[in-house]
């Protein structure tokens, strides 16, 4: 197994360093579309091997679900803003944003056959997800169980 340097200023970076949000055009009406735009914040995959390695991961994602949320306020058309988890993959954990584009005629975006009831095997994520305040959280299942969470009143509902 091929040791991983730098990890401690990795880690140190992922809690201290905010994300650059100036690529994204808010403010531009013609520009300011966003087709299903999402990012990850453990493009290594590190959280697969364990939680302790995942949670800072996903404590960045939530972080930024608050600023990407304020930013999307800006926009003069109405939005979808929500965070994906799955179960065991890490680096599939993603942050969304999502408008009326040209690309699609795929607004508002909506995810069928979610439920209530927590799915997660993942006894450490479950956990996490269950603890998380102000959020709303549906969980699916495809190749994997998941969970889709959202803030109720922010934006156009996915559910």
């Amino acid at each position: 197994m091929r040791k991983h340097r730098g990890l401690k200023r990795y880690y140190k970076n992922l809690q201290t360093k905010e994300e650059n949000w100036s690529g994204l055009n808010f403010t531009d009406p013609d520009k300011a579309w966003f087709d299903l735009w999402h990012t990850h914040f453990d493009w290594h995959g590190y959280g697969n091997d364990s939680f302790k390695r995942r949670k800072p991961h996903l404590d960045k994602l939530f972080r930024e679900f608050d600023v990407l949320e304020k930013k999307a306020k800006l926009l003069k058309t109405e939005f979808q803003i929500w965070a994906t988890l799955l179960d065991f993959e890490s680096y599939d954990d993603a942050l969304f944003l999502h408008t009326p584009n040209p690309n699609h005629d795929n607004f508002p975006w909506k995810i069928k056959d979610l439920s209530t009831k927590n799915n997660l095997t993942n006894k450490a994520l479950a956990e996490y997800v269950n603890n998380l305040s102000g959020y709303k959280i549906v969980f699916g299942q495809a190749d994997e169980n998941y969970c889709v969470i959202y803030k109720d009143k922010v934006g156009i509902s996915i559910t």
